[in-house]
């Protein structure tokens, strides 16, 4: 730990390079001059003063430090004292930080309620209002703290969207719990009745950051409470510094190859079904065409490597003391998976993980010739149940392929309280619907269904469908984000208790057999959950689970 401090710290500019820095950046014009030079800018300049900055602080770059920090969840508590890091980073390296903050919510505590229903909402908001207040306050740069599940995607999506120079810094993994010498997490509880450290979707999407070269490689490893993290933050702000120096924007690193390597190291470490939904939205925001047979093809070709909860032993803090992000991607450099990218280093991808550190005796990284499968955590089927597709977990199991009657229910809660009353058998067909991105809104995550079903000991018996989502904590034989959802008039709809659903993993198709269309006359969706407000705007905007659900109306 130590070690690494040091080599962060040894990083550093020298003060007379940050000096020459300083020179150039007057010399040069700034994205921010437009709000705080000239003789009619004076009224902004009296305001920025009044907030304690000074004639040299407007002189540098304007950088944003867009914080996601919250006291309603320990995934984000520790963000403010994080923000102070960044900022003394930017302010040694020559540049002004101005700190914002932005919504929150907390899959692990909302999960299982009607609150779960704004965490993909949150997604959109976090991205849009990180965009509004750098583009009102015309910065120069950008670091993006984040923390729980929907801040991560959020942040990327708005670095990806404002295209200024930046960059995300993940709060940390937590450390696990100890219960009766057993590590353990929030799964655990979720399943003993009914952020995680494990690799859910928060350690999912930080290393989907890094592999994407958003975020700078080895940053977003060390754990939350780690004496090392505020180097890392440090750090964090000095980078920002030379990215805007450089003018390195996301465009020239968010290429299809960025999407392609961080697409492959979520396979290869059986990382959250999440990350396919975020991806596709990243990716929407940057112009880059995704698609849901491009996860299918690289997570068929890619082997899993890394045995980490939820399917395996091991959890992100042990990864970052296996060796980290930068020894996974080595291993996937070694396999020919891994393709030339630009990273914020300024370097690239394959040249920034050739130096990746293996601890002697680490199990949690496998080597090439004994991976833990021979394909990578998930899969896209298709089929009479969904056009569109669905995406299906593959981590924690060895099972491919189950035909059993259909046990349907129209939310999440009707569900739970079936299982609670053990009405659900071995063979059985689990489908949840309208609870898709405009059915929910939201597609809330079903972790409190699937740990019940987990506790009663039913997950290696039962399948599980559904319009919308899965925790990143989830295992299991699953198939999430089915599409067309049931509130857009999609064959879940018409789904009926005890038609017979097959689910082929090896074939890639998910089928139900019933004559679904003799069902559609008649058919009305229900009336809207939510008829004002954010929800009710999320609801009339977002798009198909199998596009990312998106509002931004970018194309591709």
């Amino acid at each position: 730990m130590v070690a690494a401090h040091a080599r962060f710290a040894r990083e550093r500019l020298p003060a007379r390079e940050v000096d020459a820095r300083i020179a150039w950046y007057k010399r040069r014009v700034l994205r921010s001059d437009a709000i705080k030079k000239g003789i009619d800018r004076a009224p902004a300049r009296a305001m920025l003063k009044a907030t304690g900055l000074n004639d040299a602080d407007l002189e540098r770059p304007l950088i944003a430090i867009a914080n996601t920090w919250t006291d309603a969840t320990p995934c984000n508590l520790h963000l403010r004292e994080l923000a102070a890091k960044v900022k003394e980073g930017v302010r040694a390296a020559g540049g002004t930080p101005i700190e914002f903050n932005t919504v929150v919510v907390s899959d692990g505590i909302s999960m299982g309620t009607e609150g779960m229903r704004a965490s993909l909402v949150s997604r959109e908001v976090i991205a849009d209002s990180i965009e509004l207040a750098v583009r009102g306050a015309m910065c120069d740069g950008v670091v993006a703290l984040s923390g729980c599940d929907k801040t991560i995607p959020g942040t990327l999506m708005a670095l990806a969207r404002l295209d200024v120079p930046g960059l995300m810094l993940y709060g940390g993994t937590i450390m696990p719990g100890n219960f009766r010498g057993k590590a353990v997490t929030i799964q655990d509880v979720f399943e003993a009745v009914g952020a995680c450290g494990g690799q859910f979707t928060a350690n999912t999407m930080s290393m989907a950051g890094e592999m994407l070269g958003l975020s700078a490689m080895g940053l977003n490893d060390v754990p939350a409470v780690d004496v090392r993290k505020g180097a890392a933050a440090v750090r964090a702000g000095e980078i920002v510094m030379r990215l805007v120096a450089e003018d390195l924007r996301p465009s020239q690193i968010l290429t299809r190859a960025a999407f392609d390597n961080a697409i492959t190291a979520v396979a290869a470490t059986a990382g959250s079904t999440n990350a396919v939904l975020h991806l596709m939205a990243i990716a929407r925001e940057a112009g880059v065409a995704l698609t849901l047979d491009d996860f299918d093809l690289i997570a068929a070709k890619t082997p899993t490597l890394t045995d980490l909860v939820p399917g395996g032993r091991f959890m992100a803090a042990d990864l970052d003391r296996a060796g980290g992000v930068r020894l996974v991607a080595r291993r996937l450099l070694e396999a020919g998976l891994l393709k030339e990218s630009l990273t914020v280093s300024g370097r690239s991808i394959t040249v920034e993980v050739k130096n990746a550190e293996e601890t002697a005796g680490q199990q949690v990284v496998r080597p090439l010739d004994k991976p833990i499968s021979a394909t990578g955590g998930f899969a896209i089927v298709r089929g009479s149940l969904a056009p569109e597709g669905g995406v299906v977990k593959l981590a924690g199991h060895t099972r491919r392929k189950h035909t059993g009657p259909a046990r349907v229910f129209d939310c999440e809660e009707a569900c739970f309280a079936a299982v609670q009353k053990r009405e659900i058998k071995p063979g059985d067909v689990v489908v949840i619907r309208y609870e898709g991105p405009k059915g929910g809104p939201g597609m809330r995550e079903m972790l409190g269904v699937t740990g019940a079903l987990v506790g009663q000991k039913l997950d290696d018996s039962v399948v599980l469908l559904t319009d919308g989502r899965f925790s990143g904590a989830t295992h299991g034989f699953m198939v999430g984000h089915v599409a067309p959802e049931a509130q857009v008039g999609g064959p879940i709809a018409f789904v009926r208790d005890g038609d017979s659903i097959t689910l082929d993993v090896d074939a890639r198709r998910l089928d139900v057999a019933a004559d679904l269309e003799s069902r559609k006359p008649g058919w009305k969706p229900p009336g809207p959950r939510y008829k004002t407000g954010v929800m009710a705007k999320y609801a009339a905007a977002v798009s198909s689970s199998a596009t990312g659900a998106v509002t931004s109306p970018v194309s591709t």
